[in-house]
């Protein structure tokens, strides 16, 4: 062992917490539930990296740096560079986890859900040489160093401290690292290592950059904490340096940097300033390591990414399947899109060799069409192919992010999705609390139920049980838990209970970084309409009021924003007489989207029941699509007498190829006016004489009109997504006849006649109310 003067050092500490792989659920509640194992060539959970809701590792405990004495002596190395401490108790367990004891043959057991947050995404450094060239490899040190050969050089140190060279403080630092990892708590808790650190701050001007280097090479292998002062002065003299250095060097002092799991935004604005003018110079080796970094550090000026791209496209037929995968990640991390055209090209390539591409590098390129919303079809059909195969073993976070994905792309392969569903509850455990509530949101948004779905849910709503106090501290998980659950009928009373009570949504608000008013909202006034029975927690009137307004701005933007919508709106106003028969609202708010409502009378003649309607309401406010006509006098008695109408709007519709009537507060015209009356009322006057007698001996009749677009169905199908099938089903249970006006039937008929049109609408309106 390395002797220290124990009159110099410190009371000690462990200063890098050991690193490990993890396999259970990161979000212990207590000391005893920590499932891990403490391997040293694994990851550490890093500050800088990912929160422990997005990591699969256990956060370590936290170190603090801290000045120290023995024997009334105080060791101060600066004013800015705390002492490096370690604890020898630390230290002496830190070797006593041995490959075969138990927590590490537990390891074994449980590969399935072993996970390396930090390593895995590092693989790809070793698919080709020149990687070498400009990133970090453990396993390439100085030549290994003796604990004698150790004691001399720190008995140098404290001798000859005032003449010690840049270049000899750097090598010292270098053949340090060299130590047996044993070793590294000790050295770092000796005084002469501490005077070493405060010299190379010291002489931090004299430093090049190979010098620099060399010595964070050294702080990387001795697990110098990333929240260390000292770290501070090197980061500001690496900035300095950027002009000065090489792509190469550059690369490798963020690779640095990133294995020390220290954030440096200062360095690496720079360095991205750097490549804004020396981007076209990057190797493809270069470019799949920046992109690395890029994710990691969660930093990417969209100008740059822009760059990248076009390279991505350069080397599109050098790229490698792996390294997709890890273009995939890091512009996902980073929250920067790629183009459709790209995306296409990445999932040609996986395409060509799925088979051998490896399931980390699948999950990410999932994620990235995901992120995209591209629809590359022959990916999804060949991902369905492989998937139930590799489901059982991928991680439960891996099956999170391909469920996910599904439902984001609204791709329901019943294949992957009863894979999912069988593999899950036997491991239900390892999920954490994102996990949970992103599958049960998935199979909801579907609206897919598996074989086995009351042993799929009631393991999940257990699981939900189990894991509230994490819950607790992401409480916009357990909405999403609830709604899932709710899409597909199911209602656990005394979750919905808690999460509605006024402290969970206090809770909900101050803590989650997203708005949840509208998720309260959806929640609440689905358990008012579905569960009659329930007694519980209700949202307050207040919350109410204003998750509605802020649904209905929303909904009544996006469909004034739609020709087609604006078009059905217009012809059912001249078909039943007027805007006072037909109503656009929210009939159900919560369900986040509009219908035009009409209700007819026992005679199956509308009603005209909406009194808010005037003539200078901005639903009456239409007019012609500007197409280059002006509006003459001859135009005008043209119109006023009915002639000429349907070849103008032909016109119309063929130059825009929509229809051509929008809102607008400018130039109304009443619908109840001479101009618009005349030939519209005969048209309306001849379909409703198209009604047969039996009709008016139906009941009075409430109609939701609901004009659907693609999205609100699975991919390719006409099956509805969960929340629109929730809401047609909370429709029904109302009292409602829902009338559909499909895309696949409107759209096409939108370049028709208006008798054609006035007909179909005629037989959705009165055939659905019978």
């Amino acid at each position: 062992m390395i002797s220290t003067d124990t009159r110099m050092a410190a009371t000690l500490k462990l200063l890098k917490p050991l690193r490990y792989r993890a396999f259970c659920n990161p979000f212990t509640y207590s000391a005893t539930q920590s499932v891990a194992c403490w391997n040293m060539r694994s990851c550490t959970w890093r500050k800088g990296q990912d929160s422990p809701e997005n990591s699969l590792c256990h956060p370590a405990k936290k170190v603090n740096i801290c000045s120290t004495s023995a024997s009334g002596r105080i060791l101060t190395i600066s004013s800015t560079l705390p002492s490096l401490e370690v604890s020898r108790a630390s230290a002496s367990k830190a070797s006593t986890l041995k490959p075969g004891s138990p927590r590490a043959m537990r390891v074994d057991e449980e590969d399935v859900e072993t996970f390396d947050s930090f390593e895995d995404p590092r693989v790809f450094l070793q698919l080709r040489p020149e990687y070498q060239l400009h990133s970090y490899n453990r396993s390439e040190t100085c030549q290994p160093l003796s604990v004698s050969e150790g004691e001399l050089i720190l008995h140098k140190v404290t001798v000859y401290q005032d003449n010690l060279q840049p270049q000899i403080i750097a090598d010292y630092f270098c053949k340090l690292s060299s130590l047996p990892a044993e070793q590294h708590p000790v050295l770092l808790s000796s005084a002469s290592f501490a005077l070493l650190c405060q010299l190379s701050v010291k002489n931090i001007n004299l430093f090049d950059a190979p010098d620099l280097i060399s010595i964070l090479k050294a702080f990387v292998s001795l697990g110098i904490p990333h929240s260390h002062s000292m770290l501070d002065v090197f980061e500001t003299k690496f900035c300095h340096k950027v002009w000065e250095m090489s792509l190469d060097q550059l690369l490798l002092v963020a690779d640095l940097w990133r294995y020390l799991g220290r954030r440096v935004p200062r360095f690496l604005k720079i360095f991205f300033s750097y490549l804004n003018l020396h981007w076209k110079e990057l190797s493809l080796s270069q470019l799949i390591h920046l992109i690395y970094i890029i994710g990691e550090s969660r930093q990417a000026p969209q100008d740059l990414m822009k760059k990248l791209e076009s390279l991505i496209l350069k080397y599109i037929d050098l790229i490698s399947l792996e390294e997709v995968g890890t273009i995939c990640l890091g512009f996902f991390k980073s929250s920067s899109s790629l183009s459709e055209f790209v995306m296409r090209k990445m999932g040609d390539l996986a395409c060509a060799d799925m088979q051998h591409l490896s399931s980390y590098a699948l999950v990410n390129i999932l994620k990235m069409f995901r992120f995209t919303h591209v629809d590359h079809v022959n990916f999804m059909k060949q991902f369905g192919q492989i998937a139930p195969q590799r489901i059982p073993s991928l991680g439960v976070q891996g099956v999170m992010h391909l469920t996910l994905a599904c439902s984001a792309l609204r791709i329901l392969d019943e294949g992957v999705m009863n894979a999912v569903a069988a593999s899950l509850p036997p491991r239900v455990a390892y999920c954490r609390s994102k996990d949970v509530a992103k599958i049960l949101w998935s199979f909801g948004t579907l609206n897919y139920k598996p074989p086995n779905a009351e042993e799929f849910y009631s393991s999940l709503i257990n699981e939900i049980h189990r894991k509230m106090p994490e819950f607790n501290r992401y409480p916009e998980h357990l909405l999403t838990c609830l709604l899932g659950l709710a899409f597909s009928e199911y209602f656990p009373v005394e979750l919905i209970d808690f999460a509605l009570s006024p402290g969970f949504v206090r809770l909900a608000q101050e803590r989650s970084k997203f708005e949840v008013t509208k998720e309260l909202y959806t929640l609440d006034g689905t358990v008012g309409i579905e569960c009659p029975d329930y007694r519980g927690n209700r949202l307050s009137s207040h919350l109410q009021q204003k998750a509605l307004e802020m649904l209905w701005n929303l909904a009544r933007k996006d469909m004034n924003s739609k020709p087609e919508f604006l078009e059905a709106l217009f012809l059912l106003e001249t078909m039943l007489g007027g805007p006072q028969y037909v109503k656009h609202h929210m009939i159900l708010p919560h369900t986040r989207s509009s219908d035009l409502e009409v209700q007819l009378d026992v005679n199956m003649k509308p009603l005209p029941f909406n009194r808010e309607a005037t003539p200078t309401e901005d639903v009456a406010k239409l007019r012609l699509k500007h197409v280059g006509i002006s509006l003459t006098d001859d135009l005008m008695n043209q119109l006023l007498k009915g002639k000429s109408r349907g070849h103008l709007q032909g016109e119309t519709e063929s130059d825009s190829g929509q229809q051509p009537m929008k809102l607008e507060e400018k130039a109304a015209i009443p619908m109840g006016s001479s101009l618009c009356n005349t030939a519209d009322r005969l048209e309306a006057m001849e379909m409703a004489g198209l009604c047969p007698p039996a009709c008016r001996q139906a009941p009075q009749v409430k109609l939701a009109i609901q004009l659907t677009n693609k999205n609100q169905y699975c991919y390719g199908s006409r099956d509805l997504l969960g929340l629109h099938n929730m809401k047609r089903r909370q429709l029904n249970q109302l009292g409602y006849h829902v009338v559909e006006l499909s895309h696949w039937e409107w759209l096409p008929l939108l370049k028709r006649t208006r008798l054609e049109k006035l007909a179909f609408l005629h037989e959705k309106v009165f055939t659905s109310a019978l």
